[in-house]
């Protein structure tokens, strides 16, 4: 351990991590059936599976579904690229210590701690990367369940268990897209710390935040929700 590496150091980075975890958890686990665009979206997934085995032609579909690989295929390029960057970095970490040092809000830290803090980027880049290529392989699951799905016209109480598998596994790859995606953010947030373990804490609270904000309190929440409820109430009335 750096011997320049402070409690408020080793604070900072529980903070960071326990606000990652924290916010995935609640998200991801905690929040299920409640008001949140993640969950909204889980039933429009249902919705939009069951349209699809009342539909003979399912090339809308299929544009629709390819979209969202080609989304989770750009992050994870990207995400490549950027950890070739990082780890290309470490052979030119002294001049890269250097030049933070240089800067007049950045807290002046020993080449060891600098690399730990660049090596905390890494371990957030891999883990994005994890989750990217996990999200694709949950795609191509769903490639071969939406492939199988039967032609119209399917029973009614047969379009409802196999839109909740299909729209369920959906959910499951998209999780892991939101995963890494999230991984974006806090990077964001791990990389204030070459300032000093307060702008951590204060990133780490402001990136939970935004994203709380998102998920349950936009507009774009708002909107779904509505759409959400009337596809629901919609449902109900045919089942009467």
């Amino acid at each position: 351990m750096p011997a320049d590496v402070t409690t408020l150091d080793i604070i900072a980075f529980v903070w960071f991590v326990g606000s990652w975890v924290g916010f995935t958890i609640t998200q991801d686990h905690l929040l299920t059936g409640r008001n949140v665009l993640n969950q909204h979206l889980r039933i429009v997934r249902r919705h939009w599976i069951e349209r699809m085995l009342e539909r003979d032609n399912r090339i809308i579909d299929s544009q629709l579904f390819g979209h969202t690989m080609h989304s989770c295929t750009f992050f994870a390029s990207t995400n490549m690229l950027v950890l070739a960057g990082l780890i290309g970095s470490f052979g030119a970490a002294e001049r890269a210590q250097q030049f933070v040092s240089d800067l007049s809000f950045a807290v002046q830290t020993s080449p060891q701690l600098f690399e730990i803090k660049m090596l905390l980027m890494v371990v957030i880049f891999t883990f994005g990367f994890f989750k990217f290529t996990w999200a694709l392989r949950q795609y191509n699951y769903c490639c071969a369940l939406i492939g199988s799905a039967p032609m119209p016209p399917v029973p009614p109480e047969d379009r409802k268990v196999i839109a909740q598998s299909i729209g369920e596994a959906l959910t499951l790859a998209i999780t892991a897209l939101n995963g890494g995606i999230r991984a974006y953010y806090f990077a964001l947030a791990a990389l204030v710390w070459v300032i000093g373990p307060i702008p951590l804490i204060a990133a780490s609270s402001g990136v939970v935040l935004v994203l709380t904000r998102r998920q349950a309190f936009s507009a774009t929440e708002k909107v779904i929700r509505a759409q959400t409820q009337w596809l629901e109430r919609n449902d109900s009335t045919k089942m009467k």
